[in-house]
């Protein structure tokens, strides 16, 4: 039987016949560089919710508030990102990040509300 090597570093590979790399620390660098470009988007996407999510939370302790499209902006708000979004019967549209949800309202206005089956 030829000598196995590992797929990381081609050191030989002792052990298991099914075994692909000599160590964990090969192992995880191999998959975590196989992943690095969709990982690094991923993060920054799921950092951009989180950050969202923070800010609505932060600006809407009562579970429904009208505020001024600024105080997002200020804040850092990013509107390319959101969980979900709901059609009202009355075809109002509702954006959400997780549990906090969004509707542009009157002219630089929005109105933030809790989607209240998130609430446990």
């Amino acid at each position: 039987m030829p000598d196995k090597k590992c797929r990381e570093c081609g050191s030989p590979i002792v052990g298991r016949a099914d075994k692909k790399f000599c160590t964990d620390q090969c192992r995880s660098t191999h998959y975590n560089r196989l992943n690095s470009d969709v990982s690094s988007y991923v993060r920054n996407v799921n950092n951009a919710l989180r950050k969202n999510r923070r800010i609505l939370d932060e600006l809407n302790p009562g579970g429904k508030i009208k505020v001024p499209a600024v105080w997002l902006k200020e804040k850092g708000f990013d509107f390319r990102y959101h969980t979900a979004i709901y059609k009202a019967r009355d075809g109002v549209v509702y954006y959400y990040c997780y549990e906090q949800g969004y509707l542009p309202i009157e002219k630089n206005y929005f109105l933030l509300v809790l989607k209240q089956d998130f609430i446990v």
